[in-house]
């Protein structure tokens, strides 16, 4: 089998897509990829990702495989685990501080800063809209963050998320509060609980 065969394959097995870095891990020559665009075989995305023609684009997943820093949060989250009906006009992703990737110069990402051994905690991986697997944070992560950050939240949102939670069969509380004092709002989460349990 050609490395343009293995490529193809490579791309086939993961739900249309394929980067450079991929194709270099499998010791395959990264000059196949530019001669499968020549062919139209492969459709090139951005810098180091492509897709197989027709492949629906999926954005969720395109944007967070640029960096293996990067974790989706605050209203990104909220949306990806059905706490907003809202489809995020901007991304919300947290990466840790001193982060200088090219997330940065998309004005499509609005950039959340964290300590970079509080960036895994409550990392999970979920499905996008399209299927494909992206790193997340979950619920209730998610919730702390959107607490320390209400400031800056639409209010609509942020108070619609607070009650879809609360509502919530399966929520976590004793995870909450374990996260709530990891990122030191420990009171301020545990009073917003007690105000809408």
């Amino acid at each position: 089998m050609s490395d343009l065969e293995k490529i193809l394959k490579l791309a086939e097995s993961n739900h249309g897509f394929v980067t450079t870095t991929e194709v270099v891990e499998n010791n395959l020559n990264k000059m196949a990829l530019k001669r499968l665009c020549d062919k139209k075989k492969l459709e090139r995305i951005s810098k180091g990702y492509y897709c197989l023609p027709d492949t629906l684009v999926d954005d969720f997943y395109i944007t967070i495989i640029k960096s293996k820093n990067a974790v989706y949060s605050h209203e990104t989250a909220l949306y990806l685990h059905n706490l907003s009906d809202r489809v995020p006009l901007r991304f919300d992703i947290t990466v840790p501080v001193g982060y200088g990737g090219n997330l940065q110069q998309n004005n499509n990402i609005s950039l959340h800063y964290i300590n970079k051994k509080l960036l895994d905690l409550g990392l999970e991986i979920i499905k996008s809209p399209f299927d494909n697997d992206i790193r997340c944070y979950d619920i209730e992560r998610t919730i702390c963050d959107i607490i320390k950050d209400k400031e800056s939240m639409d209010t609509e949102i942020y108070t619609k998320a607070l009650k879809w939670y609360a509502q919530r069969k399966e929520k976590d509380i004793v995870k909450l509060n374990k996260y709530a004092e990891a990122l030191k709002i420990k009171e301020e989460v545990m009073e917003i609980m007690r105000i809408i349990l």
